[in-house]
């Protein structure tokens, strides 16, 4: 499992991202990815799972 912090998530649209703590890259999420219901600057675990446009975060839990 990665750890990360949410970065911005958009309940309305149902997405946001993730900046992972080890790499400083930003993933993206969607809301059938998340475990837990998040919100911005949560502190989160994930996994990465290729997607139609890259790596996308899933089974995102609250730390």
């Amino acid at each position: 499992m990665k750890e990360g912090k949410v970065k911005f998530f958009n309940e309305s649209k149902g997405y946001g991202f993730i900046k992972d703590n080890e790499t400083g890259e930003e993933h993206f999420v969607h809301v059938t990815g998340l475990v837990d219901k998040v919100s911005e600057d949560d502190d989160v675990t994930f996994e990465l799972k290729e997607g139609r446009k890259g790596l996308n975060a899933v089974n995102v839990k609250l730390v």
